[in-house]
């Protein structure tokens, strides 16, 4: 019986194998036509976890007959890097170097791939789960062709789940019968490993003499509770912890936030995307209450970037502890939903010519600027002045929350606007 993984026994061999991603290696798309003119740029390949990332580097390195060399983020660094251009400077071929999670690098670790890339030493292709436009550097980002690779549709799942069928009836020697494929297609999530690692540890499970087996949704069930990693950082247990990380945070219980914040760390979780989430509760739960929230975070996320695993692990900490103990206000989030449901409803008010730009001498013959008052010529450097749209003159965007800040910003502005906003 082999022993070799089905998910890697079933990889797509040519790219008439490969499931799904007709908008970039169909007919007339736009890779497929670069690859059929024997030369491709370097690339990042953008999208959810089992799409093809991987197993479309492949391919393209086979159909251009390429040296193809392999390293992961997870592992590897500048050495590593080093000594594949060095290896590639000496092959009479094009090389290219494939980099799995290319955003778990540093700016360091990137930087070092720079000048192999502009001189056309390797073609890189890079493979992410991450927006590249957040997680890889400018001048490398600028080099390649991002393309971003789509989540398969079902027809896709279950033509695969047919073909793994035949090779595992191949195996096993013994007939297999698909009641049903829900629980398959639920627990794969999109995602092609999970599903023909799903569907082979069902069928292994299952072996019993020569009688046929039947896979079924209770089966399958049965068989993933048992075997498959309870955290998935593309799975429902990644969100179901995310969300009680921040959910902890916003409701003011630092011993919580730790705990779920534990959780992420211990199952591999990447540290900037748990800062990039600190980073978006600083802003939207707690605000003015507290602004210094925005940059501590801040900083929380450029240091974790500069030094990883596993001291990331205090900075974070430190950081949920500051956010949990914070006062918190909505009152910024909710001021400019407002603001945006108001424009959504108003459309395109003109903007008042008191308040226009007027660095010509026709706008201002226009009136641009006209009656404009500077409020830095007034006592207190303030003058009672609209700069609201007739239609919405007087209308209050911004509540301030109920905390000590807010409650001063709140007294200033009923000082400032008396009762024109109501404050």
């Amino acid at each position: 019986m082999k022993t070799i993984p089905l998910a890697e026994e079933m990889r797509p061999k040519t790219l008439n194998d490969y499931y799904g991603q007709e908008h970039l290696v169909g007919k007339d798309a736009m890779l497929r036509k670069a690859l059929d003119s024997g030369t491709i740029p370097s690339l990042i390949l953008w999208g959810p976890p089992g799409v093809g990332k991987t197993t479309l580097a492949y391919l393209i390195a086979n159909q251009l007959k390429c040296n193809f060399y392999k390293l992961s983020a997870i592992n590897s660094g500048v050495r590593d890097i080093r000594d594949v251009i060095d290896s590639a400077k000496n092959n009479e071929e094009p090389s290219i170097l494939f980099i799995d999670e290319i955003h778990r690098f540093s700016k360091s670790q990137q930087d070092s791939l720079l000048g192999s890339v502009e001189q056309g030493i390797i073609t890189l292709i890079g493979a992410t789960t991450e927006n590249p436009s957040f997680e890889v550097i400018s001048p490398l980002l600028s080099r390649c062709q991002v393309y971003i690779l789509k989540s398969l549709e079902k027809e896709h799942l279950e033509t695969i789940v047919s073909h793994a069928k035949a090779v595992m009836e191949e195996r096993i020697q013994q007939p297999i019968s698909i009641e049903s494929k829900e629980a398959l297609m639920y627990v794969s999530g999109g995602d092609v490993r999970k599903l023909l690692n799903a569907f082979e540890l069902t069928v292994y499970s299952l072996v019993s003499g020569n009688e046929q087996i039947v896979v079924n949704n209770e089966n399958v069930r049965k068989v993933v509770q048992q075997n498959l990693q309870v955290y998935d950082k593309a799975g429902e247990m990644h969100y179901d912890i995310i969300s009680a990380f921040i959910k902890s945070l916003r409701g003011s219980d630092p011993n919580a936030a730790v705990y779920w914040l534990a959780r992420m760390i211990a199952a591999g979780e990447d540290p900037k995307f748990i800062a990039r989430r600190m980073l978006i509760l600083a802003s939207e739960d707690i605000g003015n209450a507290n602004p210094n929230a925005m940059l501590l975070t801040t900083n929380c996320f450029q240091a974790v970037s500069m030094i990883g695993m596993p001291e990331s692990r205090i900075i974070l900490s430190q950081t949920a502890i500051y956010l949990a103990c914070s006062p918190k206000s909505n009152a910024s989030y909710m001021a400019i939903d407002k603001a945006l449901e108001n424009v959504e409803k108003m459309k395109d008010l003109s903007v008042p010519l008191s308040i226009r730009n007027a660095p010509t001498k026709l706008m201002k013959d226009l009136s641009y600027g006209m009656g404009y008052k500077y409020a830095h010529d007034f006592q207190d450097n303030f003058v009672d002045f609209e700069f609201m749209p007739d239609p919405i003159k007087g209308k209050k965007f911004y509540e301030p929350g109920n905390n000590p800040r807010e409650n001063e910003m709140r007294q200033r502005l009923k000082k400032l606007w008396k009762n024109k906003y109501n404050y």
